[in-house]
């Protein structure tokens, strides 16, 4: 039975960023971590850039096939803003349960480093580009007004990812997840002001 070299470089490479972040993760701790070396590394990846684009590019596919079923979760009854929010949910839980982005997220706060940033935002644009997608389908079924989707998905991404992770820093009371969801399902289907 052959060994692929090449997925157990992917494991060993995404244990590493994982582990120890984008900055501090070598080839050669790559090839530590997979027993094999340096040579077979660069046999299937030239560089460290090469090697995180690959880990990226499998994290897509990963995120890609969360996002759908997040968004399907609850069938084609669920109303329009639920699958989003099922859509969202998902998307948070990937970033949470996937530690090489937890890792990524504090490499950016500590240090600054860009590749970890970009990392972060090619996801993040990602997530946008497919809640779009979305929003667009759903202008096209009736079940959403006409509307620049590419600021709207913006908005709705931000305005949950902002009070889903960042408005515990700020605030002594963290919000539950049913309380983010009235509060931006109010927001998008009724808006904040009085009708006269």
């Amino acid at each position: 039975m052959s060994i692929d070299r090449k997925a157990l470089i992917l494991k060993a490479a995404t244990q590493s960023f994982a582990q120890f972040g984008y900055k501090a993760t070598t080839m050669d701790l790559v090839s530590k971590i997979a027993s094999v070396g340096k040579g077979t590394i660069y046999t299937f990846f030239k560089t460290k850039e090469e090697l995180f684009e690959a880990i990226l590019n499998k994290a897509e596919i990963d995120l890609k096939e969360a996002m759908n079923c997040g968004f399907a979760k609850e069938g084609s009854q669920s109303s329009f803003i639920h699958s989003v929010f099922n859509l969202l949910d998902s998307i948070l839980e990937f970033r949470s349960d996937h530690e090489l982005f937890v890792k990524l997220a504090q490499e950016v706060r500590d240090i600054g480093t860009v590749q970890a940033l970009e990392g972060i935002r090619r996801m993040e644009l990602f997530g946008l580009e497919f809640l779009k997608q979305k929003l667009d389908l759903a202008i096209e079924k009736g079940e959403v007004r006409e509307c620049d989707t590419t600021i709207t998905s913006y908005m709705i991404f931000r305005l949950y990812l902002g009070l889903a992770t960042e408005w515990n820093k700020s605030h002594s009371e963290p919000l539950t997840k049913e309380q983010i969801k009235e509060n931006i399902a109010m927001l998008i289907t009724k808006g904040i002001m009085k009708e006269s």
